[in-house]
């Protein structure tokens, strides 16, 4: 049976790990074995099982943006022998055909696969543009070690390009595949002077820009809009001073009793269907499954003017996009869509469909499975000097 190995960074349950999932599925039905080695253990690992892979923990290093400084990069280089040596010889303990290096932060795993001779695919699903060139560089160069690497978006693609140009010819673009109820509900019938239920679904960070959505909200409740909003999501750790931030900005006079925190909500359904509209005012987005899931649940999305979430937005037609950042524009579509309901309901209808089309789970799947395949057909060739064991 042909094996493959994936390394994945985290055991939690965001955006890549639930793509993981997705990953896994395609490759199992495939006929692959799937092997995933995981940093700890975590309420991942149990889905994964369900999805037929065999999963392992092991220590190793994952590459967070606090490690991106001089003295962070030196000490991960000093500390690579050893842990690459011990990973490599977990892969061909498991003979692994392909290892897939299911994000940029584990870099370690790029010189574990060459150390074993397996060819290694690399799944991006970071786009980090806004870094100084030495850090863009940093992390895009281990890619080159890999025989091919798909890019989760063109705005992916962009990054490595622009950060390692002779990546160009390895780089496949699959978006995300989002599954979706076969039927959710409807988008309810307001009218113009009705409350506005709003939902912001993810990782509480600055980047994804949620206290830009507390002053929107403020800004159109001050506007003489009932504006409510739903927000769900957990804190990376060491983050935990930015939701005390979020929840002392929600308990002023503006925004008193306008704003309820879930903490991590799965599945997402029930809170999309309550909603009008979805919020995502990322300052960056690789892709935007938070996007996508408004867009599947049939709701009009409201969303920054940045990266990839532009690919997956047409402006007017599929949704709203503003200048990231900006609270004032921001409020100024809360109102738009508060004030013309017809409007929200096109939005919302054209949005599902496209994203049907363009962003099925069948569709990544099969796609992700023909690159490790072809990874593997053509472990024999010299183009990424990985001999064949």
């Amino acid at each position: 049976m042909r094996r493959v190995l994936i390394a994945h960074p985290s055991p939690d349950l965001y955006g890549s790990d639930r793509q993981l999932l997705e990953t896994v599925h395609g490759l199992v039905a495939d006929g692959w074995h799937v092997d995933v080695v995981l940093p700890h253990e975590g309420p991942l690992s149990g889905l994964l099982v369900d999805r037929g892979a065999e999963v392992h923990v092991h220590t190793f290093p994952v590459l967070r943006k606090a490690m991106l400084t001089w003295p962070g990069l030196k000490e991960l280089v000093r500390s690579a022998g050893p842990t690459a040596w011990r990973l490599q010889r977990l892969l061909r303990r498991r003979g692994a055909d392909v290892a897939y290096i299911n994000t940029v932060t584990i870099p370690i795993w790029f010189l574990a696969a060459r150390l074993a001779r397996t060819p290694a695919v690399c799944h991006v699903h970071e786009a980090e543009a806004h870094l100084p060139w030495p850090f863009r560089l940093a992390l895009a160069a281990p890619l080159l070690m890999a025989r091919q690497v798909v890019a989760n978006s063109a705005a992916t693609r962009s990054f490595l390009t622009r950060s390692v140009p002779v990546l160009a010819p390895r780089i496949t673009t699959i978006h995300n595949g989002i599954s979706s109820n076969a039927a959710p509900l409807p988008l309810r019938a307001r009218q113009p002077a009705d409350q506005l239920r709003l939902a912001l679904i993810g990782r509480l960070s600055p980047r994804k820009g949620v206290h830009v959505a507390l002053d929107a909200v403020a800004l159109a409740r001050s506007r003489g809009v009932d504006v409510r909003m739903d927000v769900c999501g957990t804190p990376f750790r060491g983050y935990e001073w930015y939701e005390h931030e979020l929840r002392e900005r929600a308990q002023q006079a503006d925004l008193a009793g306008a704003v309820r925190f879930h903490g991590y909500v799965h599945p997402t359904e029930p809170i999309l269907e309550a909603a009008d509209a979805v919020l995502v005012p990322s300052f960056g987005e690789s892709f935007g499954n938070a996007a996508v899931e408004g867009m599947l649940a049939g709701r009009p999305v409201i969303a920054s003017r940045v990266q990839a979430l532009t690919e997956i937005l047409t402006d007017r037609r599929t949704g709203l996009l503003v200048q990231a950042g900006s609270a004032q524009a921001l409020a100024e579509a809360i109102v738009d869509v508060a004030a013309h309901p017809a409007l929200a309901q096109a939005l919302a209808g054209a949005a599902r469909a496209e994203a049907l089309e363009r962003f099925s789970v069948e569709r990544y799947r099969d796609r992700v499975a023909d690159v490790v395949a072809s990874c593997r057909r053509a472990r024999n060739s010299p183009a990424d000097g990985v001999p064949s064991r």
